[in-house]
């Protein structure tokens, strides 16, 4: 038994423990919260202080549908067979942004476009307004009352929702001859891309364009804005012959350009590198090679958004080797700006985006642990530009095409078992689709090919992933880290001092 006068020390030398530890942490965390606080501080600074960097030059790269499985399957794909990454994957400065709309999370190209060119949520289908119909200052717009020369150009009709939301404000991306008309008004510098039928008067007479297919107007009335462009002063290239022409130009001044090389989208990638039309259609890289040409003559520098518009058609239709070569398509343009801005390094900043990520689309299938890159090599066309079509009911030939295009001549009796039962629906109903518009024949065997390299898709629509973003350059450093896609506009507006 303890003394009493014991149990008394005992108490008090315990007590006094209890009292420093208790001090100790204490002091802890009052120095976390010190520091918490403070770290909170300097965010908030950060957030609200005015940037003060300003790049005379700006390029703003956006991949329509170029997710992190997008960007990360063209990777591998060029790193296996050219020995080298994607230059966007190189650039110091990464960060990841969420893309939902006004009223859905998972949002379309004219919602998710409008928050990258207006830095403000709207609803799916608009094009640089509110919902209530008030329109939205852009980033090319602010561009233009700096004096900047402004760019734009993409590998879709120019009049589709991506390049639209720089340069028209219209309730609905589907009115393209109404966003076309914009266009004249607009006094952006540099218009190039496809979709010559909205800027021709309805009884355009037929020729061919860049690709070879023939011309025709989608517009229901006489204004041909080609003429109406000229009249401003640019200088116009359409189609075949415009395209021809636009390869051998060059700008001996300041001067405005527009051109439009395809009736409708340019060719995918992969189907320009394989067909007869691979030299009389420009890449985009050299689109926006001649971009840079053009308004770099401009005193105050330029802003320039360069689309790669086809990386999302290829997803929508499953087509993983259609989206790996316009991504690829979409780095060799980004290596022409940063080519530039190794010669302009304390005056460029180069961005590069998506606007959403199509398809659902995964690197790992089933229980497989391995992807296999290489059967996509021999893959020589698109699936939505060139395949959708093709069954015609004629099994055998159909087979035979497959074999000697898709990379196909080794088809295992499952999988020509999964096409077959797609050509079986078909055959009782020719008009039937599979996610909204696509041939199911083509589309069970676009998933064979996916299958074969361990890819999966969860849609033929968009989905509500997460994006990544890669900045180098001047004011690059305030782009990092968690981000809405709003930010990267409101970003972009401070560092032009709006």
């Amino acid at each position: 038994m303890f003394k009493k006068k014991s149990l008394n020390q005992f108490f008090a030398i315990t007590f006094l423990i209890l009292i420093i530890v208790s001090s100790i942490y204490a002091k802890d965390a009052i120095l976390k919260q010190s520091a918490l606080g403070s770290i909170d501080a300097v965010l908030q600074q950060s957030a609200s202080a005015p940037i003060k960097e300003r790049p005379k030059y700006i390029f703003y790269f956006i991949g329509d549908g170029l997710g992190a499985a997008q960007r990360q399957s063209a990777d591998y794909f060029l790193q296996q067979y050219e020995g080298k990454k994607l230059l966007m994957n190189t650039f110091p400065v990464s960060g990841i942004n969420t893309t939902h709309s006004g009223n859905t999370l998972v949002t379309d190209s004219a919602a998710a476009g409008t928050a990258l060119a207006t830095g403000h949520k709207t609803n799916n289908g608009i094009i640089s307004q509110l919902p209530d119909g008030t329109n939205l200052k852009t980033l090319v717009e602010v561009a233009e009352e700096k004096g900047m020369g402004t760019g734009i150009v993409t590998t879709t009709r120019l009049t589709h929702a991506t390049p639209a939301v720089f340069a028209s404000h219209n309730p609905s991306r589907s009115n393209e001859s109404e966003i076309a008309n914009d266009y004249v008004s607009s006094n952006v510098d540099f218009f190039a891309g496809g979709g010559i039928r909205h800027f021709i008067p309805k009884d355009y007479a037929t020729e061919e364009d860049a690709s070879g297919k023939s011309i025709s107007s989608n517009r229901k009335d006489d204004r041909n804005l080609f003429k109406e462009f000229e009249s401003k002063g640019y200088k116009t290239f359409l189609g075949k012959k415009g395209a021809k022409d636009f390869s051998s130009y060059s700008p001996k001044g300041k001067e405005q350009v527009f051109a439009a090389f395809t009736n409708d989208h340019l060719p995918y990638e992969i189907d320009r590198l394989n067909s007869s039309f691979k030299d009389s259609v420009p890449t985009l890289g050299n689109i926006t090679q001649k971009g840079i040409d053009v308004l770099s003559k401009y005193e105050n520098g330029f802003f320039m958004v360069i689309e790669g518009g086809r990386i999302d058609h290829a997803c929508h239709a499953n087509d993983a080797v259609g989206s790996i070569h316009d991504t690829i398509a979409l780095d060799e343009a980004i290596s022409k700006a940063y080519e530039f801005m190794k010669k302009h390094p304390k005056e460029t900043l180069i961005v590069v985006s998506g606007d959403h990520e199509t398809g659902g689309m995964g690197l790992g299938f089933d229980t497989n642990y391995f992807m296999q890159l290489d059967k996509l090599r021999d893959v020589k066309f698109s699936v939505g530009d060139t395949l959708m079509n093709t069954y015609d009911g004629d099994r055998a030939k159909y087979f035979n095409y497959i074999a000697k295009n898709y990379a196909l001549s080794d088809i295992t009796p499952e999988e020509k078992s999964k096409i077959e039962n797609a050509m079986n629906i078909v055959d009782k109903n020719p008009k039937a689709v599979w996610g909204g518009s696509y041939s199911p024949v083509a589309i069970s065997t676009t998933h064979v090919i996916s299958n074969r390299a361990q890819i999966g898709w969860t849609t033929y629509a968009h989905s509500g992933t997460q994006i990544p973003l890669s900045v180098i350059g001047v004011g690059s450093s305030h782009f990092g880290g968690f981000k809405d896609n709003t930010e990267i506009a409101k970003i972009m507006f401070s560092l032009l001092g709006k």
